[in-house]
């Protein structure tokens, strides 16, 4: 069997001859509605991610990243207000109504969650589930549905694609369940793929496999690629940008190897600093002191002031993004620049 795909084979025609970003997102904010109003959750996100692109979006547990992936696939929960334009090929995308944001996910948007295993449906076959969506979103017979399902199991590794079509989740290892995610994703040839976290519960050797098919199936489908993770060595080596998010704010904006070989905002550096070094003699680690504040317990100004060794009067006004250096940080008393 012929197990190769051609990449024109995911193009959708309307969208082959567009040149611009295939996301745009400006001025995001996202909010929660509850019995006290609105809680503020992201705060003003601005990106943009060209074909061929992966940009990270960064930063601790509990910064916003997902909840802002969520916002640009139509997965934010039903008490989310969200305000601000998200554009995908050209065409806004953020006013459309639940049911036609629904009929974006899978034919032009892929989305690739943290755990597989809460992912897929534990009682339904592999083969089901792909099937099942490629039916959906293509049209496609059964029998059709099954080959093509076959070939992008073969396509992302998997050996035995038609005996793992007649298979479970659970009887599957964490990497073979994140190559099937991935097959989901890029299935019905998407132009966007978003991954949450995709090798956070992998073991280091199973991380870089995915990681290397990752960027395989960026280059060859030429897919825009939004990368949530809180691992700046992951940053460096896979994405061309990177966006820093602290506590629902952006914090610093740039180039990936700016982002990682001179960061100007506090934050960035003090999660550069606190990566252990492999198989070099540097500086012993500093953590960050103390932790992301809570939603709803953000100080008014700088919102890492509280953890922040350079901050003082002034920060207590909302600084706002501007340039420094190769980046645009939130950040009155930005780094100097200093190659690391």
């Amino acid at each position: 069997m012929n197990t190769h795909i051609p990449p024109e084979a995911f193009a959708m025609p309307q969208e082959a001859e567009k040149t611009g970003p295939v996301l745009e997102v400006e001025g995001l904010s996202l909010s929660f509605r509850n019995e006290g109003g609105l809680l503020p959750i992201v705060t003003d996100v601005s990106f943009s991610i060209g074909r061929g692109e992966a940009v990270a979006l960064v930063g601790e547990s509990g910064c916003g990243k997902s909840i802002t992936a969520s916002a640009v696939m139509g997965l934010a929960p039903d008490n989310a207000v969200i305000t601000g334009e998200i554009m995908l090929n050209g065409q806004r995308i953020s006013g459309l109504p639940p049911k036609e944001r629904r009929k974006l996910c899978g034919r032009h948007m892929g989305f690739i969650f943290q755990e597989p295993m809460t992912a897929l449906h534990p009682t339904l076959t592999i083969g089901r589930q792909m099937t099942d969506t490629l039916r959906h979103n293509l049209a496609l017979s059964h029998r059709a549905a099954t080959d093509r399902a076959a070939e992008l199991l073969a396509k992302v590794g998997i050996p035995r694609a038609r005996d793992i079509l007649k298979g479970y989740v659970h009887e599957l290892s964490g990497g073979m369940r994140q190559r099937v995610m991935i097959a989901l994703a890029i299935s019905c040839g998407p132009s966007l793929i978003i991954a949450d976290e995709p090798t956070t519960a992998l073991d280091v050797t199973i991380q870089a496999q995915v990681l290397d098919l990752l960027e395989d199936m960026r280059r060859e489908l030429d897919l825009a690629m939004l990368f949530i993770t809180h691992d700046l060595e992951v940053v460096g080596d896979f994405c061309d940008r990177a966006v820093v998010m602290y506590a629902g704010d952006v914090v610093e904006r740039a180039t990936s190897r700016a982002v990682v070989e001179t960061p100007r905002h506090p934050y960035t550096r003090g999660l550069i600093d606190a990566i252990p070094a492999h198989g070099e003699t540097r500086h012993r680690l500093t953590p960050i002191p103390g932790t992301v504040p809570p939603v709803g317990t953000w100080p008014k100004g700088c919102r890492f002031a509280p953890r922040c060794l350079r901050a003082d009067e002034q920060c207590r006004t909302r600084p706002e993004l501007g340039p420094a250096g190769a980046s645009l940080v939130r950040c009155w008393h930005p780094v100097e620049e200093a190659r690391l």
